[in-house]
């Protein structure tokens, strides 16, 4: 399997178990559960979402770097022609998980 492979299957994975928390979430708050319950397994599914926006940025940033020896779109702009993301994008998307 190739590295972009697994990279994607382990954000996957990361973003599947990020959905069974917020069901484990929506469950506690329809059982009235306390809110000590509620908040801690929120932050989990919110820390988990986290990391894998950091997982998918850093994956793409790998990818946009792997690409840089490839030909730039006319004009001479600083994105790549293949309408991959460059690397002002990449920085945009990641200060927006800060």
């Amino acid at each position: 399997m190739s590295t972009a492979l697994e990279e994607q299957r382990r954000i996957a994975n990361r973003l599947k178990r990020a959905r069974g928390q917020l069901t484990a979430v929506i469950a506690a708050v329809e059982s009235g559960a306390d809110c000590r319950t509620v908040v801690t397994r929120l932050a989990t599914v919110s820390s988990a979402l986290d990391k894998a926006g950091f997982a998918i940025i850093s994956a793409a940033l790998r990818e946009c770097l792997a690409d840089e020896a490839e030909p730039r779109s006319a004009e001479g702009s600083d994105e790549p022609a293949s309408g991959r993301i460059g690397i002002d994008e990449l920085e945009r998307l990641f200060l927006s998980l800060a």
